[in-house]
């Protein structure tokens, strides 16, 4: 088998070892490898740095073994060529796994070509995805403790959410504070209510009948207020960072958001998770093959048969489906038509499967092109599959046979 790398390096990364297989040219046109062991420190990393400098490596390779890979990478990336490649992609011969065995057979098909790396984006996209995806956790957590706090004011008899939309708007916040100070008249409660809340003081009264105790209820719902008081803080300091490090691309997020359904925060997932530079995928196919936002291929013997999509970043395909529900409730859009349109024939996960594959489409060719998004229209569909497109479309393939075509309308 031909040799394309002459040396490479291999790499078993685990949380405290690496172990670092070399191949090389050896005497008589053979290939030698040589094994090490390091630990996962920085300094010995950096020691395994020195190592494949000493040997002359120009390419490195790795399995995506959780976050343990990471350290690694961080340390080599400024010396050498790494490729961080898919566990599902170097599966050896069964009964031959070691950590050194495991080295070796990275280093091999690195030399010989048999892999290809994943995207791995530059530090400051992965900077911003930390960011974004800590954004994300946050904000489920602050949901989840407004969760909690719903089933502790059932528990105290208080059916506020059956009057009000919302727990901790300005009306609930002050009905909290007024319980947590001992207050339990349910009148004195329902004329804490604001705004579009007045005209149902009536209802209130009934919903805030309760028998919350202070000495139980109050020190649940204290301490979920102030953790969500926390969160709120929270969320709000990570998206100032956001904003800080998307401040040199601000023309790139604005052309992102001109995408139908793709809102401020989605516009900051999308550009985390894919990055900006798009010579990285060779066309908006390969974007979406990478994503897992297109059908697999399961083919064989000239047979198709049914596939799933493939893994894709979870991230990416969380903020993709908001931008896709959000896609389908516009009015007038390409998006929303086509949704609507295969909702009606498949149902509506497919559809919104499409419209997260259109999303996706289009950003690769908003972001590459630097151009705003021009939307096709509600009727391009129609339009396509028109009588008039139908026979332009048969017209044209006549022609290319050498016929001379002419067409009338039937009387």
């Amino acid at each position: 088998m031909d040799v394309l790398i002459e040396r490479c390096a291999g790499l078993d990364v685990h949380r405290d070892t690496v172990v670092a297989t070399v191949r090389r040219p050896g005497p008589g046109g053979t290939r030698r490898s040589e094994t090490r062991t390091f630990a996962t420190m920085t300094s010995r990393l950096e020691e395994l740095s020195d190592w494949l400098l000493v040997e002359q490596v120009t390419l490195v390779g790795m399995e995506s073994t959780g976050v343990y890979w990471k350290p690694v990478y961080y340390v080599l990336e400024d010396h050498f060529s790494i490729w961080v490649i898919n566990a599902q992609h170097l599966r050896n011969v069964p009964g031959r796994k070691s950590d050194v065995a495991d080295s070796v057979w990275i280093a091999q098909l690195l030399e010989h070509g048999l892999v290809s790396p994943s995207f791995v984006p530059p530090r400051s996209v992965r900077l911003l995805r930390d960011l974004t995806r800590h954004g994300r956790r946050l904000t489920e957590e602050r949901t989840r403790t407004i969760q909690r706090l719903e089933k502790v004011l059932q528990d105290a008899g208080i059916k506020l959410t059956s009057v009000a939309s919302t727990i901790l708007g300005k009306t609930g916040r002050a009905i909290l504070a007024a319980l947590l100070e001992g207050e339990e008249d349910p009148a004195v409660l329902a004329e804490l209510a604001k705004g579009r809340l007045r005209p149902k003081i009536p209802a209130l009264r009934e919903a805030l009948t309760h028998r919350f105790r202070l000495e139980h209820h109050g020190v649940l719902v204290a301490q979920m207020l102030a953790h969500v008081d926390f969160l709120e803080a929270s969320i709000a300091e990570t998206y100032q960072r956001v904003d800080l490090l998307l401040g040199p691309v601000a023309d790139i997020v604005e052309l992102v958001t001109s995408i139908p359904g793709v809102g401020r925060r989605v516009a900051e997932v999308l550009i985390a998770e894919v990055g900006i530079d798009m010579t990285v995928f060779p066309s908006s196919g390969h974007l979406a093959s990478w994503a897992g936002i297109c059908p697999g291929n399961n083919s064989s013997g000239g047979k198709r048969r049914a596939a799933r999509t493939r893994h894709g970043s979870m991230w990416l395909r969380i903020g993709l489906t908001e931008a896709a529900q959000a896609a389908a409730r516009t009015k007038g859009t390409y998006f929303a038509a086509h949704h609507a349109q295969i909702r009606g024939r498949r149902g509506t996960q497919k559809a919104i499967g499409a419209t997260r594959h259109d999303i996706l489409i289009a950003y690769y060719h908003v972001v590459r092109d630097k151009v705003p998004f021009n939307d096709l229209g509600p009727d391009w569909n129609d339009q396509r599959r028109s009588t008039e497109q139908q026979a332009r479309r048969l017209v044209r393939q006549l022609e290319r046979l050498g016929l001379n075509v002419t067409v009338e309308p039937a009387a």
